[in-house]
Order: structure tokens, then C-alpha cells, then sequence
């Protein structure tokens, strides 16, 4: 086939397709004659694919075929009844159904970072691992405090929000492996244990917990949730249930992808106040209060829109239409 002469012969009707598609509306007749091209197109991109493959005009073929089949399917647009729908029925089911999830990572943060936090303590080798005895005094007296005001705070606001932002996205991301959402549990309940246990090795445990209340409440929440949220996908891989192993991860998945942007607007408003409220000349109660009623925040809008959303018939997965076709599964 002279692939010239046919793509002059028919480059008339591939110039007029790519009027239509970026025609912003269509008349009836205008959008019966999307369909013909179309169709006339795509047989012309099959006989140039078989019959004399030149990789610019594939290349080209491809490009017009994929936007003349993205306007017929047509793209589906945001309205505000979608985004309503997201935030006060999607998120708050998402993390609803993995609440008992969330309940018990906390349980088990808690608990580690006690033990780490008391056998650290109580053990001199412990901590001493954690560095001489000046670098220890400085941790205490000065740096655990001024971490918080280091940066101005708009830019601290914005480091903190993007890193635990992408300590939750990791941990449910990868939750099908079960043991890296675990292992970031792990290190961050070590973590926190050892540093109560140098602030209170100091006599300082009091100023310890007048500055992780403010913002760490709400942190730490989203952070087990988000763990629990990747636990969680971990089992649905183990235990499918009456759905097939591929069809319940999907739908698991999408579920806490759905959780996974809920938790990064909770952590933007524990960076705000991590960096603007933690810091401040406040008073330690008002802080603290601050703290408690941010996680009640949270809370509420879980257990209260979330049930109800549930019991609405919403899981936080995508709606058929939105998820595509998915094969039918017979017992």
C-alpha cells in the first residue's frame, strides 16, 4: 500500500474528526458525524497499522483516535454534588469501615511507646545509645522545644503537612506487603518512646506532652489510621472472603486511596497547628485544648457521618459507573 497516497486520500476526513473533538459543543447532525469519522478512522488506523506501519503516522493515528473516543465516551466533569458526596459520605465511610483498624494500632502504638519509653528509662545501656550525656542534656533542654520554631512557620507548616502526608500515603500504599505499613509503626512507637524517655530522664516530661498534645493527637491519629488502613488491605489479600482475590483488593484499594486524601486534609490542619499553635506564647491548656478538640473533630466526622454513610450503602470505593465493568463472580 503507498501509505502517502492513502493518508492524502483520507486526510480530509481526519482534519474534520479533529474539528469536531475540539468543537467545545456539537449540533445533533455534528455529533452523528463524530460517530461515522470515527468509525471510518479507526478502520483507516487498522489498515495503516497492518499494511504499511510508518511510526510518525501511527504515532499521530493513535493521538486522534484516543481523543476522538475520550469526546464520544465523553469525560466526566466535577460538580459540586460530586465533591459534596466525596467529603461528607465517601471519606467519612472509608475511615468508618476501618475505625476498629485504626482502634487497635493506636492500642498497640501506645502500648510499644510506653515500654520503649519506660525500658529506655530504666536502662542505662538504652540510653546511652542514644548519645552522650551533653548530647542528651542539649536534646532535652534545647532542641526537643526549638524544633518548633526553627522555621518561619508558614514553611515549617508546609514541611511538616508534605512529610506526614507521605508517611500515611506510604503506609496505606503499601499496606499489601504488610510489613513496611508495620515497620513505620514500629519505628515511629520506638521513636516517640525514646523521646519521652530522654525528656523525662531530664524532668521535663510534663513540657514533653504540653508540646506533642497541640498537634500530636490529631497526628498521630491520622498516622495509625493510615497504618491500620494499609493493615487492613494486607488481610483482604489474605482473607478475600466471598470475592475474588483480585475483585476485593480493587475494591479495597480504591476504598483507602479514598482514605488516603481524607488524611491529607487532616494532616494539613495538624501542620497548621503544629507550626502556628504549638509554638505560640498561648497558654499550655488553651493548646492542649486545641489538640483535643481537632481530634474530636475527627472523630465526630467519622463515627457519626461515616455510620450513617455506611448504612447508606457507601464503602468510600468508587460507584460502578466510576469503577468500570467488573466480571460478574458466581457464589
Amino acid at each position: 500500500m503507498d501509505i502517502d497516497a492513502y493518508a492524502a486520500a483520507h486526510r480530509d476526513q481526519w482534519h474534520r474528526l479533529d474539528q469536531l473533538v475540539a468543537q467545545r459543543r456539537l449540533t445533533g447532525a455534528e455529533a452523528d458525524e463524530l460517530v461515522t469519522l470515527y468509525r471510518a478512522t479507526a478502520g483507516h488506523f487498522s489498515r495503516i497499522r497492518t499494511g504499511a506501519p510508518d511510526p510518525a503516522l501511527l504515532a499521530e493515528m493513535s493521538t486522534r483516535i484516543a481523543a476522538a473516543r475520550g469526546r464520544l465516551t465523553g469525560t466526566r466533569e466535577a460538580r459540586m454534588s460530586d465533591v459534596r458526596r466525596f467529603w461528607l459520605e465517601s471519606v467519612p465511610a472509608a475511615l468508618y469501615r476501618v475505625r476498629w483498624w485504626t482502634a487497635a494500632v493506636t492500642i498497640v502504638e501506645v502500648a510499644l511507646a510506653v515500654v520503649v519509653g519506660v525500658w529506655t528509662l530504666r536502662t542505662p545501656e538504652a540510653m546511652s545509645a542514644l548519645g552522650s550525656t551533653s548530647e542528651l542534656d542539649t536534646y532535652a533542654q534545647e532542641s526537643f522545644e526549638a524544633y518548633y520554631s526553627t522555621y518561619a512557620a508558614p514553611e515549617f507548616a508546609g514541611q511538616v503537612w508534605t512529610n506526614n502526608a507521605r508517611i500515611a500515603a506510604i503506609c496505606v500504599a503499601s499496606g499489601i506487603t504488610g510489613v513496611l505499613p508495620a515497620y513505620m509503626l514500629l519505628v515511629n512507637a520506638v521513636s516517640l518512646g525514646q523521646a519521652a524517655a530522654i525528656m523525662a530522664d531530664h524532668g521535663l516530661l510534663g513540657q514533653f506532652f504540653a508540646l506533642i498534645t497541640p498537634h500530636g493527637l490529631l497526628e498521630l491519629t491520622c498516622i495509625f489510621i493510615a497504618g491500620g488502613a494499609g493493615l487492613k488491605l494486607f488481610w483482604v489479600m489474605l482473607a478475600p472472603g466471598g470475592r475474588s482475590r483480585s475483585v476485593a483488593l480493587a475494591a479495597e484499594g480504591r476504598s483507602l486511596i479514598t482514605v488516603a486524601a481524607g488524611l491529607t486534609v487532616a494532616l494539613a490542619v495538624s501542620g497548621f497547628i503544629e507550626a502556628f499553635v504549638t509554638p505560640s506564647p498561648l497558654p499550655w491548656v488553651v493548646k492542649g485544648l486545641i489538640g483535643v478538640l481537632a481530634l474530636a473533630v475527627l472523630w465526630v466526622y467519622t463515627l457519626l457521618l461515616g455510620r450513617r454513610a455506611v448504612l447508606a450503602g457507601n464503602t468510600g470505593d468508587l460507584r460502578p459507573d466510576e469503577a468500570g465493568a467488573v466480571q460478574n463472580e458466581v457464589g
